[in-house]
């Protein structure tokens, strides 16, 4: 078993009213390697100038957790298999719409990878979607959401 930490830091203005709604959600996440990253509730969701759009909002932090998730199982099972990968990006796009109990959920992920292969053995359109599953199936990520997560190739 592992433990993961976050340390999320938030202070109001010193000019904010607070109790009117009208306080920033920008603040930030600190990890334990070092990495602190801007974030903010999505501009989507809290309008500027209460939101900061140069930050990450917890919507696109779960889409890149889960695209991040896939593509480093990718990575590993591609290895495993002899394949060698020279590049990897992904276009992950996620969904937040309401669910069937009337509640806001991410419920839908595509992942879009694009994979540039090296090496004398190149996997055929078949083994790439062997590789694409076995690493959905084995994303700690995607194994702890009832998203929907799909794979655009």
């Amino acid at each position: 078993m592992s433990t993961y930490t976050a340390t999320i830091r938030w202070k109001r203005g010193v000019s904010e009213a607070y109790s009117d709604g009208r306080y920033s959600r920008a603040h930030e996440w600190a990890f334990d390697g070092g990495a602190v990253v801007s974030a903010s509730a999505s501009p989507h969701i809290v309008l500027a100038p209460h939101s900061d759009a140069a930050g990450v909002d917890p919507e696109e932090a779960f889409v890149a957790s889960l695209a991040s998730c896939h593509m480093l199982f990718l990575l590993d099972f591609a290895r495993r298999g002899g394949f060698v990968v020279d590049s990897y990006s992904d276009e992950a796009e996620g969904v937040l719409a309401k669910r069937a109990d009337g509640r806001m959920a991410m419920t839908r992920v595509t992942l879009r990878p694009r994979i540039a292969w090296g090496g004398d053995k190149v996997p055929d359109a078949s083994k790439v979607a062997e590789l694409h599953h076995q690493a959905h199936e084995a994303c700690f990520i995607a194994n702890s959401v009832t998203t929907e997560v799909t794979i655009e190739q």
